[in-house]
């Protein structure tokens, strides 16, 4: 299973996008956890992450959490506004099994 942690400014708009994100996965039959925390709180969830997407509120913090997290094995990237504004579960999902 693949552990995906999408953070945020506060983690309630992303809550949408995980919903869209487990549609998708359950569809294709991926094994994926997903969940939305407040960016400010990331640090709790680190150990049970594998895959850290940023919100593009807060993708300015990018090259931040590559230095601190991709060291300890987590892969970091920034969601795409499009994607995010859209609420694309499927690209977003993509892209964080891409990494």
């Amino acid at each position: 299973m693949i552990k995906i942690t999408l953070a945020c400014a506060a983690g309630m708009s992303t809550s949408l996008l995980v919903s869209k994100m487990e549609k998708y996965a359950l569809a294709n039959e991926i094994d994926v956890e997903i969940i939305a925390v407040p960016e400010k709180q990331f640090e709790k969830y680190a150990d049970s992450t594998d895959i850290l997407l940023l919100g593009p509120q807060v993708s300015f913090l990018l090259k931040k959490c590559k230095a601190a997290y991709e060291p300890k094995g987590i892969k970091v990237a920034a969601i795409p506004v499009v994607d995010y504004g859209r609420m694309n579960g499927e690209k977003v999902l993509k892209l964080a099994l891409s990494l």
